[in-house]
């Protein structure tokens, strides 16, 4: 089983990406499935079909779909929604109000990842692969299955024993809604898929994620940032795939200063992401739409290679024993150490780069060892733990 996602800064083609890959894989013989994770809902304009809920087969072996998200809001939040209204109708909001108080924004997004769960677990296709919204968005749902966990393992268990105890002399006393345990219970089902997606997406084994770009300065400095901060919560880049490059049949002088620019890019695409492989693809004369157009693009973006293969094998995180002592590396390529904060929290390792902070629990193996220093070079954190203590 395969998992591939494609992320990257929007209006880069990750839909057009998925897609011709979608193809390519199913060409190739593989049962293939290819989701959206983006609100906008570009894959059925890819692929010039109306898609649904449902997959449908788009092409030999090669199902589509684009969830509807707020189906899956419904299944998965309907109990603490109604619980939400309960609360802030005693609150005094109106009724219109509190319905769209009750469903966090971006719950939507996140729900339509949980698809993933379902369609690896249903044993029918080979390769499944996600069109991802926009980095920002990306990288906020990609972490709240890590954030999520750590909550619901230390304070969910709290909090329902409180409500347990509390919640019948609350309820003597105020008029206030208590949650009850088909809240909880429905808290526990959304934590669980949660779960079933954070396995698949961190084993590197199963899902590796591909970075779309243009070359352009902004994106790839936003690709830049994109590769540490998935870095950081244990998710493994193996491509680059740079769309729109001028093709050489180009000869206008209009595009002359475009062009030298463009190989500027390259160049520092091609330094800066080493050793990742980097995959191009001409910009082309027509929109991408179909999947004869899909399946060129495929050929000149694949070439020979096996889009289903782990292009680069590597580990973000591990650990590897120095003398009497252990050294914790993570890789974070581009992190700075201005932007590096680490410190430690009981078996927790925190680690914050700029907005974005991972507790990483620490293996058995250094839970009994003190940090004696920790550097950040050439992409990698190493922390050095001592020999061990009694």
């Amino acid at each position: 089983m395969r998992v591939l996602l494609f992320t990257g800064k929007g209006g880069v083609g990750k839909t057009t990406t998925a897609a011709a890959t979608a193809l390519r894989l199913a060409d190739a013989g593989l049962r293939v499935a290819v989701t959206s994770a983006d609100p906008a809902h570009s894959l059925a304009d890819s692929f010039g079909l109306a898609l649904g809920t449902t997959p449908i087969e788009v092409a030999p072996r090669c199902w589509a779909q684009q969830i509807d998200a707020r189906e899956r809001l419904e299944d998965s939040w309907g109990e603490i929604r109604d619980w939400l209204i309960e609360v802030f109708d005693w609150a005094g909001v109106s009724a219109i109000e509190a319905e769209e108080l009750s469903v966090v924004p971006g719950l939507d997004e996140l729900f339509a990842l949980t698809e993933l769960d379902e369609l690896c677990s249903s044993g029918k296709y080979d390769v499944v692969l996600v069109d991802c919204a926009p980095t920002a968005e990306t990288l906020r749902l990609l972490s709240l299955p890590d954030v999520l966990g750590w909550y619901m393992d230390r304070l969910f268990p709290l909090t329902r024993r409180m409500t347990r105890i509390v919640g019948p002399v609350v309820s003597r006393l105020t008029a206030i809604p208590v949650a009850d345990a088909a809240v909880f219970s429905a808290g526990q089902r959304l934590y669980d898929r949660l779960d079933g997606v954070r396995r698949i997406l961190s084993d590197p084994e199963v899902t590796s994620v591909r970075l779309v770009v243009n070359p352009e300065r902004m994106v790839i400095s936003e690709a830049r940032r994109t590769y540490t901060y998935l870095s950081l919560f244990g998710y493994h880049v193996d491509a680059v795939v740079v769309n729109r490059i001028l093709p050489d049949a180009i000869e206008d002088p209009w595009f002359a200063t475009w062009r030298e620019n463009q190989s500027v890019h390259l160049e520092t695409i091609e330094n800066d992401f080493a050793p990742l492989p980097i995959l191009r693809a001409s910009l082309a004369q027509a929109e991408v739409v179909g999947v004869n157009a899909l399946r060129e693009l495929a050929q000149e973006l694949w070439g020979s290679i096996d889009p289903s293969e782990r292009l680069v094998v590597g580990r973000p995180l591990r650990v590897e024993r120095e003398g009497d002592g252990f050294t914790l590396l993570v890789e974070l390529p581009f992190a700075e150490r201005d932007g590096l904060e680490v410190s430690r929290s009981g078996d927790e390792l925190l680690v914050a780069i700029g907005p974005h902070r991972r507790n990483l629990m620490l293996p058995d193996s250094l839970r009994r060892r003190e940090i004696e220093r920790a550097s950040l070079d050439d992409g990698c954190l190493r922390v050095r733990f001592s020999a061990a203590t009694n």
